[in-house]
């Protein structure tokens, strides 16, 4: 079973209000359908955008064989670059 981490679009139905949950999913299924294991969110709507991954869950999976889109391994660098800058903060 090829396994990906990606996003799933739960936004408000009307357009230009998304809202995305990075999921762990086989890559088979489609895009919004059933899930393994979410393990964060993406809100593009926010300045700066919103975003939010469990990092031990996502290096677990990445650990497992599990493959991240492009978008998703993306976010996944800013986030480490935010929480990292963070610290050094002291916040």
């Amino acid at each position: 079973m090829a396994v990906r981490i990606r996003l799933r679009r739960i936004g408000k139905r009307p357009k230009k209000r998304p809202f995305f949950r990075i999921t762990v999913a086989d890559a088979h299924k489609a895009r919004d359908g059933k899930f393994i294991e979410e393990i964060g969110y993406y809100d593009p709507t926010k300045n700066p955008p919103l975003i939010n991954i469990d990092t031990n869950r996502y290096d677990y999976w990445i650990s497992k064989g599990a493959q991240p889109t492009e978008t998703v391994a993306s976010l996944y660098k800013k986030y480490k670059k935010l929480v990292g800058s963070s610290k050094e903060l002291g916040v």
